[in-house]
This record gives structure tokens, C-alpha cells and sequence, in this order.
């Protein structure tokens, strides 16, 4: 099953092309960290020949407490993408939360992500197909893989098909997520590139009480089955010291350990395809 295949800047996705990759801290922490994640992230894709979209959001709108770190927020955290972008030549992604932040966000970013939980949000997908960027939606943990459809076709009917599916997980009972293998045939069955979330995937949503936690020991094992059924390309938050993330920590993958995991994963994907 071949899907469409897009450019975002040097990255081919779908279409049959090797695996690609998604990664960034959860959350822009500050200029520094950020372009440290970036440039360390670089050099391991550029070292496998994989693929990188650098994702980090500018703000965690939909955060557990009214007292959780949310970003620097839309002006400052495009500022500090646009250094990533123009500094180092890799293309961006990042979350948009409101109508209002599509056009200075498609200005910078190369993939406008619409939130899992803003996922049928017919006017913020209009206002983001209508862009001229490439919108990555992230399927909501409330929807049937199938139900992906529709959302695909509110945005091709304003005359986009630059559209990315991904999976993150659906709801299973209080505080947790299951990842149902079936998702991927039935999503790229629509004809857009599919991508994996296994870092969202294995969090544990306010299963902190102020916070959400996670299970980062099953990233890999989700990952694995993920490419084997099939898919496009993986989502990975990552951080160089996850215990100290300000979002997220408890189900992103130590930058350290990532090379290893992903020459695994690039050696199931071309087995899979």
C-alpha cells in the first residue's frame, strides 16, 4: 500500500520512501535547549540518512494543570523556531491551537499540526489547509481509525493534499491508551502518509494528578509493531535529560538512547517495505 508521498523542505515522506523521523522536546524550553535538541538531532539523522521534521511546540495549550509550563508562547516560540529552521536547514513543526495563529505560524513552520483534541475542529482545519503548508493531524483519542476520513476530507476539499495522519493512541479507561496495529492499514488506506506517535502513545494522560505520566519502556516495543504494520514515519518527543523535562519527561526518550533505537526501527522498515 502505497500512500502520497510529500516534500517538506529535504524530507521525503510517504510514497514508499524509507522511514522518516519527528522529534523535539514536548515543549520550547528556551532558545538554547532548543537549538541544542535540534543540532544533536541533526547530526543522528544525518548520520543514518533518515529523514527530520525538528517538532517542539510554543505553547502546551491543553496542559493537565493550570499551573504546568506551557511555552514561551506563539511570537517568542516562532522567533526560536526560525533560528532552527534558517540556522541548520531542517524543516519545522510545530502545534496551532486557534484560527488567529495559522497565518504567523505558516509563515515559519513547514507543518501545521492540529492537536488531537482539536482534531474535528472544522474551521481550524480549513484555516490551516487553506495555508499552503503541509497539516499534520493527529488523530483524536476519542475517534475510529476510519473516522479519519472525514477529517482528511475537510481539508482536501478547500484543495489541499498535503496531509499527514497520525496515530497517538486511543483512550482506554481512566489515566491510559491503547494503540490498536489495525490503525495504520486502515489510515494509509485513505492515501496519506501515516506517522506513529509512540512517545504520546505511552503516556499515562493526568495519571499524575497535576501532570501526566508515562511508560517510556514500552516506546520501543509500540515503535516496532508500528513500523512492522506499516507506517510513514515515527513521532518521538526527546530530551537530553528527561527526568528535568518541563513537559512531557516521563514518556520522551533520552536523546542518548535514540541512535540505537532508531538503526533498529530503520532495520524492520526495510524489511517492511
Amino acid at each position: 500500500m502505497i500512500t502520497r508521498e510529500l516534500s517538506i523542505g529535504s524530507v521525503k515522506l510517504g510514497g514508499g520512501r524509507p522511514l522518516a523521523l519527528i522529534a523535539g522536546p514536548c515543549v520550547i524550553e528556551n532558545e538554547a535547549v532548543t537549538l541544542r535538541h535540534a543540532e544533536r538531532l541533526m547530526t543522528i539523522c544525518n548520520g543514518l540518512g533518515m529523514g527530520l521534521i525538528f517538532k517542539s511546540s510554543y505553547d502546551k495549550a491543553n496542559r493537565t494543570s493550570a499551573h504546568a509550563f506551557r511555552g514561551p508562547g506563539l511570537d517568542e516560540g516562532l522567533k526560536i523556531l526560525a533560528k532552527v529552521k534558517d540556522s541548520l536547514g531542517i524543516p519545522v513543526l510545530s502545534d496551532i491551537h486557534s484560527i488567529e495563529q495559522v497565518e504567523p505560524a505558516a509563515q515559519v513552520l513547514d507543518v501545521l499540526q492540529i492537536p488531537a483534541f482539536l482534531c474535528r475542529q472544522t474551521d481550524l482545519l480549513v484555516a490551516a489547509a487553506q495555508s499552503g503548508r503541509v497539516v499534520n493531524v493527529k488523530k483524536g483519542q476519542f475517534l475510529a481509525p476510519w473516522d479519519m476520513k472525514q477529517v482528511a476530507g475537510k481539508l482536501s476539499a478547500v484543495g489541499t493534499e498535503d496531509i499527514i495522519l497520525t496515530e497517538r493512541g486511543a483512550s482506554f479507561g481512566y489515566n491510559n491508551l491503547v494503540v490498536d496495529m489495525r490503525s495504520f492499514p486502515v489510515m494509509r488506506a485513505i492515501g496519506y502518509p501515516v506517522v506513529f506517535d509512540a512517545t504520546h502513545s505511552v503516556q499515562l494522560p493526568g495519571g499524575q494528578g497535576t501532570s501526566s505520566g508515562g511508560q517510556r519502556e514500552f516506546v520501543e516495543f509500540l515503535s516496532r509493531a508500528a513500523v512492522a504494520a506499516g507506517i510513514d514515519g515515527i513521532f518521538m518527543e526527546v530530551h537530553e535529560d528527561p527526568d528535568k523535562a518541563l513537559c512531557d519527561g516521563p514518556n520522551s526518550i533520552p536523546l542518548s538512547d535514540l541512535p540505537a533505537l532508531l538503526k533498529r526501527l530503520q532495520a524492520l522498515d526495510a524489511v517492511a517495505r
